[in-house]
């Protein structure tokens, strides 16, 4: 039964990073419990804590989501008036996301998650810079080839 060896879960490269992703995001849970955010909008407020405005599908690119995915992260965002939204004066075809001063209030109680974060990774950082890299060199290529 060689021939199916291709298939066996142990030879695929995209489960283990799944399984990763997921545990990683996981483990992401007890900080963002206490500031009240998902990992999905705790990414997107990274990007708005970095951009302050920013338009829908820019922030969509950024994120590596389609606008199904991040129209309901905006909308609840909103909700807790973290972001606003409104049509471009320029293009009303475009919607820009802007950050609240509650969005920008929210970074001061964010900040420390990427330490407790490196904490439970338990890598070296030598480990760790590799892995970013390769990760994101892959990262690189599947959007490229998507884009195509």
């Amino acid at each position: 039964m060689e021939e199916f060896n291709p298939l066996k879960l142990e030879n695929q490269l995209c489960f283990p990073i799944y399984a990763c992703a997921r545990e990683i995001a996981k483990a992401y849970t007890p900080f963002l419990d206490e500031i009240d955010l998902t990992y999905t909008q705790y990414v997107t407020m990274m990007v708005m804590w970095e951009k302050e405005n920013i338009s829908f599908k820019e922030l969509g690119k950024k994120l590596f989501l389609d606008s199904g995915t991040l129209t309901p992260v905006i909308k609840n965002l909103e909700k807790k008036g973290f972001v606003s939204k409104q049509r471009d004066s320029l293009d009303e075809r475009n919607v820009i996301v802007s950050i609240t001063d509650s969005g920008k209030a929210l970074r001061e109680k964010a900040k420390d998650i990427p330490s407790k974060m490196l904490c439970a990774y338990k890598l070296s950082e030598d480990d760790g810079k590799e892995l970013y890299s390769l990760i994101y060199k892959l990262l690189n290529v599947i959007s490229n080839e998507e884009n195509k």
